[in-house]
């Protein structure tokens, strides 16, 4: 029987670990490939706190996974395959084994949606982003092109355009989704460029980005010099275990009240997976410590219940 079970391996869960574990309660991670989740993909941190001299995003993972350990985490490399979130205790089921926990969190994280554009995968740390806020700075007095056309996307080239020389925002159609306020204020920018009724066709470089290739709806192609590429184009939690049973939004996001609890009772979700608006390491971190004080509690009435 296991106190507190965490689905997940990222900066949230390790977070919710770390708290949980050290409330006294018994904790097991579960992960379907390495711990660190999308940070340990990060080429470089500089905006997590304490670490100014910008650790890449597995060394860091590195750094949490080793001092959750210290607390007797018991971490297991099995993906969950369907669960039972019903009554005191909740089941989870692998391939080969079924556990049993007072508490669950969820903390599987989100992903980025890609463009699927020739290189993107390839140069992916390597100019390719998927977060302004992550890793504008790196491109300070340099060329950027940010891809979308909704408030993400503006918001990124706004966030961008006071750090960059130059910024293109490439949308497929003629107008943006974003908020018209946004769009007005991302043109007050004289170093924004907008490029419209276009796509990304392929991005190139060797060990760093050095351009793109655009497609216009007539067909011609047209090469851009430019140092990164920020993919904004959407984002899709990794909550298909769980969608149809914890409530979430239209987009998939796991909905909480601010102490991490879900619409069901001894059900927790911490980081990229839950609505918020800012998704960064040290968010996921804050929300995991809250998740993992939050499911000691649970499990501490349970047993005085």
């Amino acid at each position: 029987m296991i106190d507190v079970a965490i689905i997940g391996g990222g900066p949230a869960a390790l977070g919710a670990a770390l708290y949980a574990a050290r409330s006294g309660m018994s904790v097991t991670v579960f992960e379907k490939k390495f711990v660190g989740g999308q940070a340990s993909t990060t080429y470089e941190i500089d905006n997590y706190l304490g670490f100014s001299d910008a650790p890449s995003g597995s060394a860091l993972a590195e750094k949490m996974a080793e001092h959750v350990s210290k607390f007797d985490v018991k971490f297991r490399y099995n993906e969950i395959k369907n669960v039972d979130l019903s009554g005191d205790i909740k089941k989870l089921f692998t391939a080969k084994k079924d556990f049993e926990a007072k508490s669950v969190i969820l903390a599987m994280g989100a992903s980025p949606a890609l463009l699927n554009a020739p290189g993107e995968a390839e140069l992916q740390g390597k100019g390719v982003s998927y977060c302004a806020t992550c890793d504008g700075m790196f491109f300070k007095d340099k060329t950027v092109c940010v891809v979308g056309g909704g408030n993400t996307a503006v918001e990124d080239a706004i966030y961008l355009a006071p750090i960059a020389k130059k910024v293109y925002i490439i949308h497929r159609r003629n107008e943006f989704r974003a908020s018209p306020l946004l769009v007005e204020r991302l043109k007050k920018f004289n170093n924004v460029e907008f490029l419209l009724e276009c796509r990304v066709a392929k991005i190139e470089g060797s060990d760093h980005v050095k351009s793109v290739t655009i497609s216009h709806l007539d067909g011609k192609e047209e090469k851009i010099l430019t140092d990164g590429v920020f993919v904004a184009v959407g984002i899709n939690p990794s909550s298909e275990l769980v969608k149809d049973i914890v409530k979430c939004n239209e987009g998939g996001f796991i909905l909480t009240d601010e102490d991490m609890k879900t619409s069901i009772p001894g059900v927790f979700a911490a980081g990229d997976i839950r609505n918020k608006n800012l998704r960064q390491v040290i968010t996921a971190v804050s929300d995991g410590a809250i998740a993992g004080e939050e499911a000691a509690k649970y499990v501490n009435a349970l047993q005085t219940n």
